[in-house]
């Protein structure tokens, strides 16, 4: 993605799965450093979810959305990072209605990777450990 002249004057938000459908997630964010001011990830996971595939990945975040849900962690994101354009990533029309609800720009992850020359990945996501698999027999 070109920033041209608006390099620095912009907030790019990736949703969780979005940054999963890149094939090299942790090039994205690095690059994304090259033309935006603050990038951050926010997600409807819980917060370790987020912050466990964030180190894995070795990526360093700006923001990140805590314990609160994509909405609110929007609107917080907004208030705080003062840039000219606030830009969420997503996957979906979820995405699309939370971007809309905090005035954010929306860009799907197809189209975002297709304008930054982000490889997406494969179809299937990977496992991740963390994540509630449903087990029970936790103590």
């Amino acid at each position: 993605m070109d920033g041209g002249d608006s390099g620095g004057t912009m907030t790019l938000a990736f949703e969780l799965d979005a940054l999963k459908a890149l094939s090299d997630p942790t090039a994205a964010f690095s690059d994304a450093r090259q033309w935006t001011k603050y990038v951050g990830v926010v997600s409807e996971q819980p917060t370790y979810v987020v912050t466990n595939y964030t180190r894995k990945h070795r990526i360093r975040q700006d923001f990140f959305s805590g314990p609160r849900g994509v909405v609110e962690s929007l609107e917080n994101v907004k208030r705080q990072f003062d840039t000219d354009r606030h830009v969420y990533v997503g996957t979906g029309e979820e995405d699309r209605a939370a971007a809309e609800e905090t005035g954010w720009e929306y860009l799907p992850v197809e189209q975002a990777a297709a304008a930054a020359d982000w490889p997406l990945g494969d179809e299937e996501p990977e496992e991740d450990p963390f994540e509630d698999d449903g087990r029970d027999d936790w103590p």
